[in-house]
């Protein structure tokens, strides 16, 4: 039996770097799509000569077309995960965001793709009342990016609807795990935390650290990914990836100065305009939908982190 074939855009970031590994590592025939704007060639480095690299950007329809052929499921990662910048520069993430992933998958349409897995997020959310988020409630956006990554979620609904392209959305939450990038916008909190305690600075907290987020470790994230692109009854359909629990920032730093042995105590800055106060995933859909459970519990996962910073630092 022939090896199946994936595309993962944006395969040289953060999540994409993990999923391209777990995808060779299950004999996947698997083509990245990477501008390297963000992306690093260290996060393939473990499989390089194991996966085909095509250099271009999303919004180039031509380098898209040759990147689909012959692809039975794309993982659509590419995306500038960015709220500030989005606030920034509006067009420019929004021909990324939204223009991207039309183009993505309209040379799937054409190219007779089987499924297409949309990296959605939570930031659909926004500080909408009600905990925990379910799917279904209504969209509260509270910034270009959030805007951009709803889009790309309707788009690919409609192309399920219209076209009988298989479409799967994850809403990820708080996304964590090695290689993060500190100075990334991207949910950063974690690797800025351990960032400072391994070189014995004060961490920031930004407010009083009582306010919650969701952390999901990356490989679940991946793990998420796997079942989203077999299985049958989540076609069309958007399921939130996250742990299901909720963490407070005092909580987070906590474990990790005990883990990283850091003596430095956290300082507060002033709380950060816009920032959601609470956030925790209802896991109901992802369960039912996709057969998810995250594996990795919150303390293990930092600790795995930590130990790749350590090392990657040394």
């Amino acid at each position: 039996m022939s090896a199946r074939t994936a595309l993962v855009t944006g395969g040289a970031g953060f999540i994409g770097g993990h999923l391209v590994e777990r995808l060779v590592a299950d004999g996947w025939r698997v083509r990245v799509l990477d501008d390297f704007s963000s992306g690093k060639q260290e996060n393939l480095a473990a499989v390089a000569d194991q996966i085909e690299l095509l250099r271009g950007d999303v919004r180039d329809s031509d380098r898209v077309v040759k990147a689909v052929h012959g692809v039975e499921v794309i993982f659509h990662e590419a995306a500038v995960a960015s709220v500030p910048r989005s606030v920034a520069e509006p067009i420019f993430t929004n021909s990324v965001n939204v223009g991207g992933t039309l183009c993505v998958l309209e040379a799937a349409r054409h190219a007779g793709v089987r499924r297409v897995v949309y990296a959605a997020s939570s930031a659909a959310y926004g500080d909408a009342p009600g905990l925990p988020k379910v799917e279904d409630m209504p969209a509260n956006l509270l910034s270009p990016y959030a805007l951009q990554k709803h889009i790309g979620e309707s788009y690919c609904r409609l192309y399920t609807e219209l076209y009988g392209l298989e479409t799967v959305a994850l809403r990820y939450f708080n996304v964590y795990g090695p290689r993060q990038d500190p100075k990334s916008e991207y949910a950063a909190v974690i690797p800025k935390f351990i960032t400072a305690c391994l070189r014995g600075e004060a961490p920031t907290i930004f407010g009083d650290g009582e306010q919650t987020r969701d952390f999901v470790m990356v490989y679940d994230a991946v793990q998420a990914n796997l079942l989203a692109a077999d299985a049958p009854r989540a076609v069309g359909r958007v399921c939130n990836i996250a742990a299901g629990s909720r963490t407070s920032l005092n909580e987070l730093i906590a474990v990790i100065r005990q883990e990283t042995g850091a003596k430095a105590l956290p300082r507060h800055a002033p709380p950060r305009e816009g920032d959601v106060r609470d956030s925790v995933a209802s896991l109901a859909s992802a369960r039912d939908l996709l057969g998810y459970e995250p594996r990795v519990a919150l303390r293990e996962g930092l600790r795995i982190t930590i130990e790749s910073f350590s090392a990657r630092n040394a």
